[in-house]
């Protein structure tokens, strides 16, 4: 089962606990059109760039997946690998059927973000890439409105009230940045109502 505390880890405020829940759900409906979206079939390989503890493994617990994050993931319950994606990763061109990377690539820093979807692109024949929308008005991480439209020196102490708490300077991606990273995927939007929370740049599995 996955986690439904989204925000379990930020600062008990009544925005976190009122935005969990809801954040919980666009991630099992997102979920549930993973697969007629990718067309990735059981026994395929899939590598989980940003994957944390348990990542995809939390929602598909019985899938091929091989774990990637910058930072050591000792409890990670499956094949991992410790590496930073720019940099390179130490698989062959199109070695996994599909990667996918969840919320991950908003925390690139944007001079990086090339190498970062160059590599995504090399290892894998399809692609799931999931990122908060940038024309959305409340920032996802700290939960503040309208914080990432601010300039850094306005944004920096405005974050410290937010849910997140430590500052950390994210930069959320437009549609069209997403399309220029990942040419020849399908970018689609994850919408709250009539406004696109995210983008999700998706390449079916050949």
């Amino acid at each position: 089962m996955a986690p439904t505390d989204v925000y379990g880890t930020a600062r008990g405020q009544t925005r976190a606990r009122i935005a969990s829940p809801i954040a919980a759900r666009a991630r099992a409906r997102r979920h549930a059109a993973f697969f007629g979206l990718t067309r990735l079939q059981p026994g395929m390989r899939v590598l989980d760039v940003g994957c944390g503890t348990l990542g995809l493994r939390a929602l598909e617990p019985e899938l091929e997946i091989t774990g990637v994050d910058l930072s050591p993931r000792p409890t990670y319950p499956g094949p991992f690998l410790q590496a930073d994606v720019t940099e390179g990763l130490p698989y062959a061109d199109g070695e996994f059927d599909l990667v996918y990377s969840s919320s991950v690539i908003e925390h690139i820093p944007p001079a990086r973000r090339a190498a970062f979807a160059a590599e995504i692109n090399r290892v894998g024949r399809g692609l799931y890439v999931q990122t908060p929308a940038k024309s959305f008005p409340v920032e996802p991480h700290s939960l503040l409105p309208f914080a990432h439209w601010l300039p850094v020196a306005v944004r920096k102490p405005y974050w410290r009230l937010g849910a997140q708490g430590f500052w950390e300077d994210v930069s959320l991606l437009t549609r069209g940045e997403v399309g220029t990273l990942f040419p020849g995927a399908d970018v689609h939007a994850e919408r709250l109502g009539p406004l696109a929370k995210s983008w999700i740049a998706i390449r079916h599995v050949a």
